[in-house]
């Protein structure tokens, strides 16, 4: 008996490396073109980012379970920032691209002491780098697991409430210990820093469409603020800038006569300006100031723990919602006494000054939180938006919804 013919055709059947190659090779080609797209239009990025964010803010309340659909929103966008802020970072370390003259100053002076700070750490510390973005996920999802754990049942709720605060607590603690006891800094990673974009491909599209006898509304418009500009420049001469007839160089444009102290100032470099890395954040010294530190870190978790075993209690005992003052309490005890044993000598550089006053602001957010904004602030809020416009009394009023039964919406 003869073989089918279709078992000798090894033209239809037989195995291709070479294709399934191109297949596995496409994820990676596609994901290389986007990364190449988020480094050219960064600042067309952000705007997205920041409209989606602020859709997030009008969602709720809006339909049935209009918060998780939100909150969705807002972790899935808040995570794909953190992506394209780790493109943008890569992409400005080997860059080349000239920078305008408007950031000329600023990028003379470099990178904030932030960004200086984390940016070294995540350098030096691959561990340093990992535990930085398992807490910045964990703060950009911690919302959305509450709200899904609710779900199922109070109990596993607060589970989930008490496990994620000491995910962050553990992280914070590594982070303390990779760096040599300084301050955890927050945000822990760098934050974005937009690439300037050539102006080459908007003068080489403007000149392709003369050379074909085109010329758009927006080339119109484009000319005549060109001849606006160039007719302020000349009845202000020393707001023009100068080319070198030699070199090609560009000399900046001269200030106004009465602000030209701020104008050197701009341009000088400070001693936080060449410090190292390492002197921005001073170590701590001593067990108060290891103390303060570590209470701080362990805040949160104290509270949520307090907060969790009385709720549990409450709910056990006779299924009545009720708010005790002792896991209120606790929580600003704590966060008070790390206050009173912070080491005073800790606020001698920027970047120390701009993180201890971080955390006063934060301390704000106790009113809302627990038997404080059950017992004074709700009935304050509640008088604000009876005498408010309808559409903000509204949006008031959804927020009072999260801030009344979800623990995250008012962490600090």
């Amino acid at each position: 008996m003869s073989a089918p013919a279709d078992v000798n055709n090894k033209t239809s059947w037989s195995f291709r490396p070479s294709s399934v190659q191109n297949v596995l090779s496409l994820p990676p080609k596609w994901l290389h073109i986007y990364d190449d797209y988020i480094t050219k239009n960064a600042s067309q990025v952000s705007q997205i980012e920041s409209g989606l964010r602020s859709l997030t803010y009008i969602i709720p309340g809006r339909f049935r379970d209009a918060e998780i659909a939100a909150e969705s929103i807002h972790s899935g966008v808040q995570l794909l920032s953190l992506y394209h802020d780790t493109i943008l970072s890569r992409a400005l370390g080997l860059s080349k691209l000239p920078v305008p003259p408007p950031l000329a100053a600023a990028a003379a002076r470099g990178p904030s002491a932030h960004n200086r700070y984390t940016s070294f750490w995540a350098r030096k510390s691959a561990l340093y780098r990992r535990v930085a973005y398992v807490l910045q996920i964990v703060q950009y999802t911690e919302l959305l697991c509450e709200m899904a754990a609710k779900r199922r049942s109070e109990r596993v709720r607060w589970r989930v409430v008490v496990l994620i605060e000491a995910v962050k607590a553990l992280c914070r603690l590594l982070l303390l210990r990779i760096t040599r006891s300084r301050p955890v800094v927050t945000p822990a990673l760098p934050e974005r820093v937009d690439i300037p974009e050539p102006a080459e491909a908007e003068d080489d599209g403007s000149a392709l469409s003369e050379l074909m006898g085109e010329r758009t509304e927006e080339d119109e418009l484009r000319d005549e603020d060109a001849r606006r500009q160039s007719t302020a420049a000349a009845r202000n001469p020393h707001t023009q800038e100068w080319s070198m007839p030699r070199t090609g160089m560009t000399m900046p444009s001269l200030p106004p006569s009465g602000d030209i102290s701020s104008y050197l100032l701009s341009r000088v470099l400070t001693a936080d300006d060449v410090k190292p890395a390492t002197k921005l954040l001073s170590q701590l010294r001593g067990p108060a100031a290891h103390a303060a530190e570590v209470l701080h870190i362990l805040a949160p978790l104290i509270y949520a723990v307090a907060l969790a075993t009385s709720a549990l209690r409450y709910n056990q005992k006779d299924g009545k919602r009720r708010h005790s003052w002792y896991p209120w309490l606790i929580g600003v005890g704590v966060e008070l006494a790390a206050r009173q044993l912070r080491d005073p000598s800790l606020r001698t550089t920027p970047l120390e000054r701009e993180e201890w006053n971080r955390r006063g602001w934060a301390m704000g957010w106790w009113a809302m939180r627990g038997a404080a904004y059950e017992g004074v602030v709700k009935g304050v809020v509640e008088g604000v938006r009876k005498r408010v416009p309808n559409i903000v009394g509204g949006i008031l009023e959804d927020y009072e919804y999260l801030w009344e039964n979800y623990y995250f919406s008012t962490s600090p």
